[in-house]
């Protein structure tokens, strides 16, 4: 949901377009530029890295007064795990609103990435992903006659994959019919109709120690074995990509051994070893392919043993999933599917 007035493109990791300028009141066809960019600039200096919970806080605080002043409402402040989250809602919620107000950016970030708005690009830590979103919310919002059945839910853990908004979010959206989530557009301004979901392995390699000048005949070596595996995971996605007729391309499940360690000295045959497992899929389909073909990996070294852990982590939003309201956009938008994040 990204209001037309106020397009946002990508150049750089932390850049955001902006439009030629607007002024007067706002109104569903018009938007303030110079008050938005003035809300982002206050967002964008307050900086919010993830990881730093009393950074997310007072990021929540400022975020929480902007909307309480479009919105004319203060919201629920919910902390979980230490992290700062915040949620508005308008009478009986039926259409929900995500963002989140962290970003990958360490502290001190703008003392080189300083905020700027130089030939029509806004820049600072933060401005694409996603401050430049909760401003457009914000002042979107504030032009409709009434907020009745809205919810707004703005996390604070979004970056690191929401280990405690989870929840927050799936309880947030029971009993919308809707859900727009305000992070940037793809390129051109398409509207992201589909994503791919996540899975996340860990393959633990087993063998036995030995030293290795005196007799490492007497040993298993984990390191061999993990590469056995990792040659094997790496021809899943292939696998999973002919057995359901889906071509390479971004509609295709991609399955990536990610970190691989092993061994616990340069004379010691490696008794353990792991392998990390980022997988991608367009659908449900090759979800549970995957997750099978996983845990049936054969042991190639005689007296290794495998065990896998993880799983799925999001399932796929599908393309049918939102035709429906991809359908009532107005303006010549186009569709386009995501990978999934992470």
């Amino acid at each position: 949901m990204t209001p037309a007035a106020v397009p946002v493109s990508a150049s750089g990791p932390q850049a955001a377009a902006v439009p030629v300028p607007v002024t007067g009141p706002e109104s569903a066809g018009t938007m303030n530029l110079d008050a938005m960019l003035a809300d982002l600039e206050e967002l964008v200096l307050c900086e919010s890295f993830s990881a730093d919970h009393q950074a997310v806080a007072a990021s929540a605080a400022t975020v929480a007064a902007q909307g309480t002043h479009h919105l004319g409402a203060a919201p629920e402040i919910l902390v979980i795990g230490g992290v700062t989250h915040l949620r508005w809602t308008f009478g009986e919620p039926r259409v929900l609103l995500v963002g989140h107000h962290d970003t990958v950016w360490p502290m001190g970030s703008l003392a080189t990435h300083p905020w700027s708005v130089v030939n029509g690009i806004a820049r600072g830590p933060g401005v694409f992903d996603m401050k430049t979103g909760l401003v457009q919310m914000f002042h979107a919002l504030r032009s409709l006659p009434t907020l009745d059945g809205i919810r707004v839910l703005i996390t604070g853990d979004e970056e690191l994959g929401s280990p405690t908004s989870r929840e927050l979010v799936e309880e947030s959206a029971k009993g919308c019919v809707a859900a727009f989530v305000l992070e940037a557009s793809a390129d051109g301004g398409a509207l992201k109709t589909a994503r791919k979901g996540v899975s996340e392995y860990e393959i633990e390699v087993r063998g036995r120690a030995a030293h290795s000048g005196l007799e490492p005949e007497k040993g298993v070596n984990a390191a061999i074995e993990a590469a056995h595996q990792v040659l094997a995971i790496s021809r899943l996605g292939d696998l999973v990509n002919e057995e359901l007729s889906v071509s390479h391309g971004p509609d295709a499940t991609t399955v990536t051994p990610t970190l691989l360690r092993a061994g616990t000295a340069v004379n010691t045959v490696p008794p353990r070893a792991s392998i990390s497992v980022d997988v991608r899929v367009p659908d449900a389909a090759a979800q549970r392919r995957v997750d099978e073909l996983i845990r049936c990996l054969p042991v190639h070294t005689p007296g290794a043993r495998l065990s896998v852990s993880g799983g799925p982590n999001r399932a796929p939003l599908e393309a049918t999933s939102s035709a429906g309201l991809f359908a009532r956009a107005p303006g010549p938008h186009r569709p386009v599917a995501s990978a999934g994040r992470r």
